[in-house]
């Protein structure tokens, strides 16, 4: 009995494709399951978008984005050749797995992190070996740098580490790039804008380095799609490679023109910013009121696990109260909930409604 139709490629019939989180339509949901920013983008953006539409959709989009690449440069004092940009961190990581490590060994990751990094090796038949985090659900540098030494086909990591917001000091990270200098040592940056640690300022010494990150979560535009990298001008070129040979138009003109607003706005930024940074820190003390553990998050999400009640049964009993948070079934993280940071009025309702399932 076959796995698929006939007509698929072998290698489809196996694939184990990416959940993404779920994006119900109930009234008055207070939607905390998909990390996105509660707070709309800057106004700046929403114009710049409105223009751009009004103006040249007929025509193709720049293919090199040059525009969007030469904010992202200025922003972080990088050259526009070290920028590539695509649509959505996604696409990006993607194209990174594609160029980087299809090697002769295996490509490291830590087992508890990003479930798409599995997604994407699996695409193509990638060889990984997976490092335990520690018991604290931390990245355990020493013993991934040690691998990381004995050979390897790069290393993918994310910092803040999702789905446990917890994140590496700069020092950890360039202990992994001295340890494998012959291969690329990804840093998927999606959430350090919520406090972390960015790797950009280590390019100009790691030339085996790519950053990745995305405007999705701190710019509040999950929907237009926009994520890049940063790293050598010899990593970006074989990104757009990779990129040429799939679509050489990733990015519409609607997505340039919000990002490079986007970007440039930031007193919008730095407000919506720091707004969820407070929320989270009020959440965290509310959540360990009620008995839960919360570990120590930089992401615009925490996550938190209760000792004396199911993380399953937490989740079912908040979606009958039109609270959605995010559940994942996979060994050592199945008793956690991730919760993302909402307006305070929602983590306020998340807070609500718990007290009552729990009889605090």
């Amino acid at each position: 009995m076959t796995t698929g139709p006939s007509f698929w490629s072998p290698r489809i019939a196996t694939l184990a494709p990416y959940v993404p989180g779920e994006q119900p339509r109930i009234a008055d949901l207070v939607k905390l399951n998909t990390n996105e920013n509660p707070y709309p983008p800057s106004p700046r953006a929403i114009d710049a978008i409105q223009q751009a539409a009004a103006n040249g959709l007929e025509r193709y989009p720049d293919p090199t984005s040059l525009a969007l690449r030469e904010a992202i440069a200025a922003r972080h004092g990088l050259q526009v050749d070290q920028v590539f940009v695509g649509n959505g961190s996604d696409e990006v990581l993607a194209h990174a797995f594609f160029a980087f490590f299809q090697q002769a060994e295996p490509l490291l990751f830590p087992d508890v992190t990003y479930s798409f990094y599995n997604v994407y090796a699996q695409l193509y038949g990638i060889d990984c070996a997976l490092q335990p985090v520690d018991d604290g659900l931390c990245i355990d540098i020493d013993a991934l740098a040690a691998r990381a030494r004995q050979g390897c086909g790069g290393v993918v990591i994310a910092n803040p580490n999702a789905p446990t917001g917890i994140g590496l000091p700069l020092a950890d990270i360039e202990r992994l790039l001295a340890a494998c200098p012959q291969r690329v040592v990804l840093v998927d940056e999606a959430y350090v804008d919520f406090g972390g640690e960015s790797a950009l300022p280590l390019i100009a010494r790691h030339p085996n380095l790519l950053v990745v990150q995305t405007l999705s979560k701190s710019r509040s535009l999950a929907g237009l799609r926009v994520g890049f990298a940063c790293g050598h001008a010899l990593l970006v070129d074989a990104l757009i490679r990779v990129k040429d040979s799939f679509n050489s138009y990733p990015l519409d003109r609607l997505a340039s023109a919000g990002a490079v607003a986007a970007l440039e706005d930031e007193a919008w930024f730095r407000q919506t910013r720091d707004a969820v940074v407070h929320t989270r820190e009020g959440l965290v003390l509310s959540l360990e009121d009620l008995g839960f553990d919360v570990l120590a998050s930089r992401a615009n999400f925490v996550f938190a696990r209760h000792p004396a009640h199911d993380a399953a049964g937490l989740a079912s009993a908040l979606r009958e109260r039109a609270v959605l948070v995010r559940h994942f079934r996979q060994p050592r993280i199945a008793q956690y909930l991730r919760i993302s940071i909402g307006t305070r009025e929602q983590c306020g309702a998340l807070v609500s409604a718990l007290t009552e399932i729990l009889g605090a």
